[in-house]
């Protein structure tokens, strides 16, 4: 990979993969809603940003999930100097933004996503 791609590229590092991680998201963080996505945010205690992305079977089959899922992370990954650090966020994208032009749903995620880092205070519980 060339060395002037890599501040774009998405690495696992920047993903929530686990179970626990998404579950903590959704219980202990804060919500925000738009007409094309729901957005959960939770301070992390990392110095990076790190994207969930969940989709429910009922949005339609998985070609159509899988290109919200590509767009989604997309916008993330364009935007990522943007998006100040020290946050998880778990997005929900809605049917309509399968369809929606790519410019709308950038815009309407980058105003669900945090201002601003998370305030100092008690680091969340370490991963096991």
């Amino acid at each position: 990979m060339k060395a002037g791609l890599a501040p774009r590229a998405f690495p696992k590092s920047l993903r929530l993969l686990r179970r626990a991680d998404f579950r903590q998201v959704y219980e202990q963080g804060e919500r925000r809603s738009a007409p094309l996505c729901t957005a959960f945010f939770r301070a992390n205690g990392l110095p990076e940003t790190r994207l969930g992305i969940t989709l429910p079977r009922a949005l339609g089959h998985a070609v159509v999930r899988n290109r919200i899922k590509r767009r989604v992370r997309e916008v993330f990954r364009l935007n990522r100097a943007a998006i100040p650090g020290g946050w998880d966020i778990v997005l929900n994208p809605r049917q309509a933004a399968a369809s929606a032009p790519f410019e709308t749903l950038a815009r309407e995620l980058l105003r669900l996503f945090p201002k601003r880092p998370p305030e100092p205070g008690p680091s969340p519980q370490p991963r096991e």
